[in-house]
């Protein structure tokens, strides 16, 4: 449309409805035309690239917590290493989360709901590390066996809540993103 065109169509528009109506169409066109979100290999290959530095970020802490709690520390010093360990394992999540958040909603069947299930367990497991880091924040290290008893139990929660947080996949009906998830190299 040239520029002539559109001041005398913009012209003849003389009331705010009108204005509403012609902007709320051109913004339908133009995301219309955009093709909805990320094809489903980009989108798994962005979740992927989101989710592999988070699981070995979490594989690594999971690891320094099992080496704390055998480890011949002092409570104060146990309490110090574990809130540090949880607190790392929270923000690894949440760098996830919002990163796979970032990575929009595949262009497929359900997308939505998909995308919404990745953020939704990774916020639940952030919570949970969370939740965890607090409790054990609450722990009185003066004393060593209630102590170490109050971070088993602690941990057992989060071993819970962590479980209970997973990402339960067998509701995923999109063909395009099962051979997505197979296919790009970022998740294998």
């Amino acid at each position: 449309m040239s520029h002539l065109s559109q001041t005398a169509t913009l012209q003849r528009m003389r009331t705010p409805r009108a204005v509403l109506v012609a902007l709320t169409t051109a913004f339908a066109l133009l995301v219309g035309g955009c093709g909805g979100g990320p094809a489903p290999r980009a989108w798994a290959a962005n979740v992927c690239t989101a989710l592999s530095p988070w699981r070995t970020e979490i594989s690594t802490l999971t690891s320094q917590t099992q080496q704390q709690m055998t480890a011949k520390t002092t409570p104060a010093q146990a309490k110090e290493n574990l809130v540090r360990l949880l607190g790392g394992a929270e923000s690894a999540s949440e760098t996830a989360r919002s990163k796979v958040e970032e990575a929009g909603v595949p262009d497929v069947d359900g997308g939505a709901d998909v995308a919404t299930g990745f953020v939704r367990s990774l916020t639940a497991m952030r919570d949970a590390y969370g939740r965890a880091k607090q409790s054990i924040e609450g722990l009185d290290a003066g004393r060593a066996d209630p102590f170490y008893d109050g971070v088993e139990s602690v941990m057992n929660k989060l071993t819970t809540e962590y479980n209970q947080s997973a990402l339960d996949t067998s509701s995923l009906d999109s063909e395009e993103l099962r051979a997505a998830f197979d296919e790009v190299p970022e998740c294998r």
